[in-house]
């Protein structure tokens, strides 16, 4: 949607208005990282310091994330995601697999009943690109590809607040799959362990193409599961 240019009253509440309208609308999306501070400022005809205020109120309250050098991005999708976010950035990889695993196995079910020809598709790129990273050792295409998998996965239950969720926690999320997929940091050049993430997703794929969503539901289960008892205590 177009940002409007705002009344001389009440300025830093209604450039709020307007940030928060265009993250709820999903013109920003999680992640995206939103115009700067000029062009914030040239369209919605206040000064730089009207628009600094409201961005860094914004940033408290979780939904956008000021990074020095590089811009603003969205951090959350509301203020219960980015409180949620925030918590689950302090939790332990047990207390994060936890939540992964109420969220992924109820979207197994689910996408199992609910996915469309395209769901479908995008879970088949996933896995291939999953399958390539896997062969080819290169850690960092495959914990992308993995997250994009389950991402897939929960795009494909078609609930909307679910998928709201799951974007909230995307980064705790991505860091679970690659501390379990290799159990050192990120940047490290050497081959996904065999175990944690490296397990095959096919059975849940499968799963979900035939429909079957106890099954998706039981192959969630197992692969989070193994995850629990890799994880630290």
């Amino acid at each position: 949607m177009p940002l409007a240019s705002t009344r001389r009253t009440g300025l830093v509440d209604q450039v709020i208005s307007q940030l928060r309208a265009q993250i709820d609308s999903g013109e920003w999306g999680v992640g995206d990282r939103i115009p700067t501070e000029s062009e914030l400022s040239e369209q919605l005809e206040v000064g730089r310091n009207t628009v600094r205020e409201a961005v860094r109120a914004l940033a408290h309250a979780g939904l956008l994330e000021i990074r020095q050098g590089a811009g603003t991005f969205v951090r959350a999708s509301s203020e219960l995601g980015g409180a949620l976010r925030r918590r689950l950035e302090r939790s332990r990889l047990r207390e994060n697999l936890e939540v992964r695993r109420a969220l992924e196995v109820e979207a197994a079910r689910l996408a199992a009943l609910r996915h469309s020809d395209e769901d479908l598709a995008d879970i088949d790129r996933a896995m291939a690109l999953r399958e390539e990273a896997w062969r080819a050792h290169d850690m960092g295409a495959f914990v992308e590809a993995d997250f994009t998998f389950h991402r897939a996965v929960v795009n494909a239950t078609h609930n909307s607040l679910l998928i709201e969720l799951y974007d909230d926690i995307a980064q705790v999320v991505y860091a679970s799959i690659a501390h379990t997929a290799y159990g050192q940091d990120q940047g490290s050049t050497e081959r996904p362990s065999s175990d944690g993430e490296g397990v095959d997703h096919s059975g849940l794929s499968e799963a979900i193409r035939e429909a079957d969503p106890a099954r998706a539901a039981r192959e969630a289960t197992c692969y989070i599961d193994e995850l629990l008892s890799l994880a630290e205590e």
